[in-house]
């Protein structure tokens, strides 16, 4: 529409510099755009050198793996399967007879335990029986202190009776 308007102007080469000197300092989509394009072309190229390095070493250390690796393992392991299932095997008994040891001890215990209660019961019912014949014995002489005492008292109440009725 500018261009139609000042097609035979004087003003067209004053509109065409104004055009040039907007576009140079106020449009910068066109060098945003040339950065834009240059940015992702590096860093795609940096990430896909990247990504095939990693792919690459992965590749090499799954070679490695097959032909080397696993081929010597499985060459070495039914030997030390076997060493270590018999070491197991072995913990195993020697564990089974700790806990035998174990449960035999704890029961000679709690035998011995039983021992010493029935034998502290004995002793505490011997000890009741003792207390019982000594208060028995101690009431009896208690008993004949005071038939002592009453016959006693008895005779000294006759002779005091006696020298009451002179």
């Amino acid at each position: 529409k500018r261009e139609t308007l000042a097609a035979g102007s004087p003003i067209q080469p004053i509109i065409k510099d104004v055009g040039e000197i907007y576009s140079r300092l106020l449009d910068h989509r066109p060098v945003i755009q040339g950065e834009i394009r240059y940015f992702v072309k590096e860093f795609e190229e940096k990430r896909g050198l990247r990504e095939l390095r990693v792919l690459e070493n992965l590749k090499n250390t799954i070679f490695e793996t097959n032909e080397h690796v696993l081929p010597k393992c499985e060459q070495t392991m039914p030997g030390n399967l076997n060493e270590i299932f018999k070491r197991l095997q072995a913990a195993n008994e020697m564990m089974h007879r700790l806990q035998e040891r174990e449960h035999e001890e704890r029961k000679l215990e709690a035998d011995k335990l039983m021992a010493r209660e029935e034998k502290r019961a004995a002793h505490w019912e011997e000890f009741m029986k003792e207390q019982q014949n000594k208060r028995a014995e101690v009431d009896e002489e208690h008993r004949r202190a005071m038939e002592r005492l009453k016959e006693q008292y008895s005779e000294m109440e006759k002779e005091l009776a006696k020298y009451i009725s002179f």
